[in-house]
């Protein structure tokens, strides 16, 4: 039997790089749903392709333009964000590929884990917004849940076959980004566009302009801590340019285990998708006579304030993520429109998390107000 995969956020990075991977192997995955936020055109494209039972388009006025376009095909159409949510969490479903942008993909995520599916989790902002509540329904709907994220795959491939034994540290690598030997006062007059130039990967802006500001390691810290069960002391971080060692596991005897390869998605994306099984794949492969030297820095804070700011929430814990996630998602929107300066993201970011009010045992329903409020606070200081 073929497994039945659906897309959340196919037409980004991860999902049209999901896609390429489902169609090297038409024997083993079939497209069940495709959900996009407002690339109509890309879906379109995407559902005459690979012939889905459902699209879903969370942009409402463009869901005529999708609905007549696939007229002739056998394909569902609808549209909204409830939609997303109710497609995640169909009967026929085997594995929810998690790769929608930020605080949306929350939402769907936590009804294809009350469904009891496998979920292959590319969008951070689930654990990093709510990482207790999605970790408890995780447990108790026993939904497995498999991370995309190359740190994190490379970490969960790092601690198979390793039940029982304990975790000493988890060392999350990091490129540095586009800054990563920018000094503070080329920081303070640095731009979009430099930020969208990731010398390793090739991603979204969103993530992309994480990575420049370094809050993207920070949120795979906090996310660190609910896959693995580790606590903020025992996340580490260090800088390694190559991008070849995607992360290692430090267990308590001292030994390290690492997982290396090319810095490509595809590889991440296929092993969740076929786990516990490898598959062939073409990617490109490490030559060791080609690579002169792995080296690694330690992370600089007064640079890049945001990784501080994400060890700081993850400390104080309850709906602080959910506060920082928000107010980042503003600031990225604002740099990439040109409202707001390198530095005074994190600045914007600190307030917001000063000042809208802390909860330490949060409910679904907390995390909606603290989004929502977080959100209107951070905005009123771009004013």
């Amino acid at each position: 039997m073929k497994k039945q995969i659906a897309i959340l956020g196919s037409t980004g990075s991860i999902g049209t790089q999901a896609l390429e991977v489902i169609a090297r192997h038409p024997d083993l995955y079939e497209v069940y749903a495709l959900t996009a936020n407002n690339q109509a055109e890309r879906l379109i494209e995407q559902a005459r392709k690979f012939h889905p039972d459902t699209v879903v388009i969370a942009n409402k006025e463009k869901y005529a333009q999708v609905k007549n376009a696939l007229a002739g095909q056998p394909v569902k159409v609808y549209a909204g964000e409830d939609a997303i949510a109710q497609v995640a969490e169909a009967a026929p479903v085997d594995v929810v590929l998690a790769a929608m942008v930020g605080y949306a993909g929350l939402k769907p995520a936590i009804h294809a884990i009350r469904a009891g599916k496998v979920i292959a989790l590319a969008n951070k902002e689930t654990l990093v917004v709510a990482g207790e509540l999605v970790r408890d329904l995780a447990m108790q709907h026993k939904a497995p849940v498999i991370p995309v994220d190359s740190e994190h795959s490379a970490i969960f491939q790092c601690l198979v076959g390793e039940t029982g034994n304990p975790i000493e540290k988890i060392i999350l690598t990091a490129s540095g980004g586009p800054f990563r030997s920018y000094t503070r006062q080329q920081l303070e007059q640095a731009g979009k566009d430099a930020a969208l130039h990731h010398p390793n990967w090739k991603m979204g802006a969103k993530i992309t302009i994480d990575s420049a500001t370094m809050m993207n390691k920070g949120f795979e810290v906090i996310e660190a801590k609910w896959l693995f069960d580790a606590a903020p002391g025992q996340i580490e971080v260090v800088i390694h340019p190559q991008s070849i060692i995607h992360s290692m596991v430090q267990f308590e005897d001292g030994a390290i285990k690492a997982q290396l390869g090319m810095p490509d998605m595809k590889l991440p994306i296929q092993y969740a998708l076929s786990y516990p099984d490898r598959l062939h794949a073409p990617f490109e492969r490490i030559d060791f006579n080609q690579i002169k030297e792995l080296t690694f820095e330690t992370p600089d804070t007064s640079r890049f304030p945001n990784l501080a700011l994400a060890y700081e929430a993850l400390r104080q814990g309850g709906n602080m993520p959910c506060i920082i996630n928000a107010a980042n998602e503003v600031m990225v929107a604002a740099f990439l429109q040109d409202r707001v300066k390198f530095y005074q993201m994190s600045d914007i970011i600190e307030k917001t998390m000063q000042n809208v009010p802390f909860i330490r045992k949060a409910s679904y329903d907390d995390y909606v107000a603290t989004d929502a409020e977080a959100r209107r606070f951070a905005q009123s200081l771009l004013a």
